[in-house]
């Protein structure tokens, strides 16, 4: 990879730290579609160390918002123990089963996954704008512990996060942006790492094949550490100067990074 690849990796990084900490994703919906670009001489093993390397962005960028999340914020994750592990073994699962999978179904379950996300918030009710049930003084949390397992599958084979699927469940529960954002960072965090360590440990295969990229296990270190480099400082400025945006803007900000996050894979190299 070229320092001008590097250098377009790490200002893209800016990005993907502005959407980790405005809607709790940027690892997983940036990263996948970019890395698939800038690896594309990979062939086949391009989604591959896309999805895995995206872990590695996810991991990082996840744990350091949620090391700069308010305490009060991070409470409401009381009474989900169940939760975290089950996104954790289905993170676990996930990745294993995306070391065997096509490019092909990677890439377009990738798109298609996106695609219902869309048109579920624009048909649903609740998105935009959630109410809480009546009587209730402080929104429910709305993950289901059970969701976990297959949350943490389906986040970790796609490369996706799981935001896009927390994010939704939690306005739907009556959550603002702001916290529904927030929350799905420790989320992230508890599928993403053993997603990558399965990627670091079982990816040999694809590290053997691409021998002249550099790659450990499946992860392009180099492509992660330019993506770290541009999003952490923006992720740590962002929590110590949050950005106030009103809650029905900010939501339509996020639909609006879904769709472009879909035209960015549908469009990558093949």
């Amino acid at each position: 990879m070229d320092f001008a690849t590097l250098a377009v990796l790490c200002g893209i990084g800016l990005l993907s730290g502005l959407t980790t900490v405005l809607f709790g994703f940027g690892g997983g919906f940036v990263a996948v579609p970019v890395i698939a670009w800038a690896d594309a001489s990979l062939g086949a093993g391009a989604l591959t160390v896309a999805v895995a390397t995206s872990s590695a962005v996810m991991l990082v960028g996840a744990g350091v918002a949620t090391a700069a999340t308010p305490r009060p914020t991070l409470a409401q994750l009381r009474g989900t123990r169940a939760l975290l592990p089950l996104l954790a073994l289905g993170g676990a699962l996930g990745a294993v089963a995306g070391l065997g999978a096509s490019p092909w179904l990677v890439r377009w379950g990738f798109v298609a996954y996106l695609c219902v996300t869309i048109a579920d918030l624009l048909l649903r009710p609740g998105f935009f704008r959630p109410v809480a049930a009546p009587g209730q003084t402080a929104p429910r949390f709305g993950v289901p512990s059970w969701l976990g397992l297959p949350i943490g599958a389906l986040a970790a084979f796609l490369g996706v996060g799981g935001s896009v699927m927390t994010v939704p469940l939690l306005r739907r529960a009556g959550a603002p942006m702001s916290d529904a954002t927030a929350l799905t960072n420790p989320l992230t965090l508890a599928l993403s790492a053993p997603a990558l360590a399965v990627f670091l440990t079982l990816g040999g295969g694809v590290s053997m094949q691409n021998a002249h990229v550099g790659l450990f296990g499946a992860v392009d270190l180099a492509a992660a550490a330019a993506l770290l480099a541009g999003s952490i400082p923006v992720i740590v400025w962002l929590r110590r100067r949050p950005l106030r945006l009103p809650d029905r803007a900010h939501a339509w900000s996020y639909l609006g990074l879904l769709c472009a996050a879909t035209l960015a894979m549908a469009c990558a190299p093949a």
